[in-house]
């Protein structure tokens, strides 16, 4: 079965085609800002046009936009396709990345908006020990659990932890999306935040 899988929930957009877990082609590019223009053209660069029986797309947490950018291509692509689609947490793609030489422990720590990071620890079974947060720094290094930090946020948490600890700075990546663990795809398409919305509704007057 041919794979789909989309990733553009930070500043990274990628896009990468499977036959199984046999990577076909990839992209990923590190653009900042205008994932709306560029994730479609990149998808129509690979093989067939990217075209699969599944798609697979990142839930997040990351950019807010960058997340509902990638449910609505994986979305229409479904629909276009008739494929599959299923979503996993994006941090969990940063755990497998980082897990890929051999499994350990690992804390993933990614740039959460605000001055915030998105925080969570992994087992070396690659088992969630907690619920992803979005920290301010200091709360953040007092819920890092683990020796090996990955993210982007990784440097930053190990210089103010100042322990020694090994800080692996890594991205969301598709074209490491076959390392996934089956049981974290889900059909439930609803957007991981990670925190609540920037913008408040204002209060009533009395």
């Amino acid at each position: 079965m041919r794979v789909l899988a989309i990733d553009c929930a930070t500043e990274a957009c990628s896009a990468a085609l499977f036959d199984g877990t046999q990577l076909l082609e990839g992209r990923c590019e590190i653009i900042g800002r205008g994932h709306a223009e560029r994730l479609v053209p990149l998808i129509a660069e690979l093989p067939a046009k990217g075209r699969a029986e599944r798609i697979i797309v990142s839930l997040g947490p990351g950019s807010f936009t960058g997340v509902r950018i990638g449910l609505a291509a994986a979305r229409a692509l479904g629909l276009a396709w008739g494929a599959e689609v299923l979503g996993y947490p994006t941090l969990d793609l940063v755990r497998a990345r980082s897990s890929q030489a051999a499994p350990r422990p690992v804390t993933i720590c990614m740039n959460g908006g605000h001055g915030e990071y998105f925080l969570q620890n992994f087992a070396a079974d690659a088992r969630a020990e907690d619920e992803v947060r979005s920290l301010q720094p200091a709360e953040a290094a007092q819920a890092a659990r683990h020796e090996v930090i990955a993210g982007n946020k990784a440097r930053e948490l190990t210089e103010l932890l100042g322990d020694g600890r090994l800080a692996l700075d890594l991205l969301p990546d598709a074209n490491y999306a076959h390392l996934l663990d089956e049981s974290r795809l889900t059909s439930d398409l609803t957007p991981v935040y990670g925190r609540g919305p920037d913008a408040r509704l204002p209060e009533v007057r009395r």
